[in-house]
This record gives structure tokens, sequence and C-alpha cells, in this order.
């Protein structure tokens, strides 16, 4: 949705989808925010929870199942497995994706790898058409008045516009952009810290090409699965940074990861909407307020 100031103000029931890398600070502000009376609906919450549930369990039971002791148990029905998802902790989703490479370093062969990541796709493309149900739920069931959306980082890589429309009818888009002087920053944390992520077919494909001709290599198998995602990161961010752009210039609007850092309490939130919407070179109320 499109506002000017006075519009924003005046729409009663609000819901904001939050844009932009992983590490900027979307989850920061959505916890915020639930402690303000806002519902946090997670995307990564809901594809691991709904969409992806049964193929992460089946996972875990397919590697129990290596174990006789634990094989005898889940076939005698004496033992259950469930996932212990957290908003905050969303460790069996980044386990199922997984990391491209060596098997005997934890990766994955190319093929169950690209498998992994048209499920996620599909799981993260069905959470987003949840949202208005959600923004109906959190009225209607939870009694919350607004609804903060904490989209997953390869929102942009999903090359589904259908999804991009639904949650520009349905929110206000505010992209959280890294300034240039900060990209390093982030670049090195996640380099740090290298967690499983999404990419888009032909950027994987043309990726791995890549890396096998600078390191030298021949096979998938032959990659170190951390080394990899740590070369392939700042490419990916690269890359992901115009799609952002194309998303927030005609659906939304545009802030710095500086000044949502900054953010404290609602009304702080609040006005770093005004802030960008003030600055927006159309600020036409589109849509009907909800």
């Amino acid at each position: 949705m499109k506002f000017d100031v006075e519009g924003f103000r005046g729409w009663r029931n609000k819901c904001i989808t939050l844009l932009g890398m992983s590490g900027v600070g979307k989850t920061y502000l959505s916890e915020m925010l639930r402690q303000h009376d806002w519902f946090h609906y997670s995307g990564d919450y809901r594809i691991g929870t709904r969409y992806l549930n049964e193929h992460i369990l089946d996972l875990i039971k397919a590697h129990a199942m290596r174990d006789p002791f634990l094989r005898d148990l889940l076939r005698r029905d004496w033992i259950a497995i469930r996932n212990n998802i957290k908003v905050t902790d969303l460790g069996p989703v980044l386990s199922f994706v997984g990391k491209l490479g060596n098997p005997e370093q934890g990766g994955l062969p190319f093929a169950e790898f690209s498998r992994r990541q048209a499920l996620y796709r599909d799981a993260e493309i069905s959470a987003m058409h949840d949202v208005p149900d959600f923004v109906r739920k959190a009225q209607e069931i939870y009694s919350y008045p607004h609804l903060v959306n904490d989209v997953g980082g390869s929102l942009c890589e999903l090359d589904e516009p259908r999804v991009i429309d639904l949650l520009a009818r349905h929110s206000l888009i505010l992209y959280i952009q890294v300034p240039p002087a900060d990209e390093i920053k982030l670049i090195q944390r996640a380099q740090a810290d290298p967690k499983p992520l999404y990419y888009r077919p032909d950027f994987l494909r043309a990726a791995v090409k890549d890396y096998l001709s600078v390191q030298g290599l021949s096979y998938v198998a032959e990659i170190e699965p951390d080394d990899f995602t740590r070369w392939v990161f700042p490419r990916l961010f690269h890359s992901r940074v115009p799609r952002y752009e194309a998303i927030a210039r005609p659906h939304g609007y545009t802030v710095s990861s500086e000044d949502a850092a900054k953010v404290r309490d609602e009304q702080d939130f609040l006005q770093l909407i005004e802030s960008a919407i003030a600055r927006s070179d159309a600020p036409s109320v589109a849509g009907e307020l909800q």
C-alpha cells in the first residue's frame, strides 16, 4: 500500500512487511513491536511449522533409522519425534535446507540440495499467501490491532510477482537498506557464521561453476560447505540489492538499517515510516484502508 502521512496515521489496523537481508534488524523490530501489541508473523516460522514440517520430520526419522536402537523404537511407535521450532531459533529449518558440498563434511549433493531449495521456495510462497488470513486472525482471534510481517531475506529471489502484488495490496512494504558503509560489516558477520541460504536456481548454477573454476575443483562433492557459503555470500548480497529496490520502488518505502537500529519503541517505528513516506516522490493513498 502507498500512503501520505495522514493516510498512514489514519490506518486503523496496520500491516507492515519488513523487507531486507538477514541481519538488517527485521526480527529485532518485530520482537520489539510484539511488546507493543503487534502480532509478529514470521515467514520462516510459518515455513518450518506448516509447510516444511513433514519434510523436516522425514529427514530426522531417516537419520534416526540408521541407528539400530532408534530404528526399533520408531518402528514399534515407542517414541515420537517432533520439531521444536521457535521464532528466534529456526534451527530445524536451516538444518533441512543444508549446505552444498562434500557429504563427509555435512554437505549435500547438488541434486538433493536443489530439491530442498525448491521445497523451500514453494513453502515461502505459500507462507506469504497466508499473510492476509493472519491479518484477520490477529484481529479476530488474538485481538492484536496490527501485524508485522517478518519475511526472509530470500523473498526477493522467488521470482513470483503475485506474491509481491499480494503483499503490496495487504501491507505497507518497508525495505531496510544497508548503507554502503555497513555492507562490509554485514558480509563479515555472515561469513563469520555461515548459515544455509536460499539461491535462485540460475544464480546457484553460475556460482557453483565459478567456484569450482576458482578453486580448481572438478566436482561438487569436493566443495567444503562452509567455504562455499562464505565465498558466495558477497555475490549473493550484491545480486539481491537491485531486486529489493525493484520491489520497494513501486510498492513500498525505504529506510536505512542505521535508522532502523535506532528504533526503541512503537512510536519510533511509526515515525520512521512516516519519515520514509514524507520522502517519497508520490505520497498518495492507494487501496482501501483496513
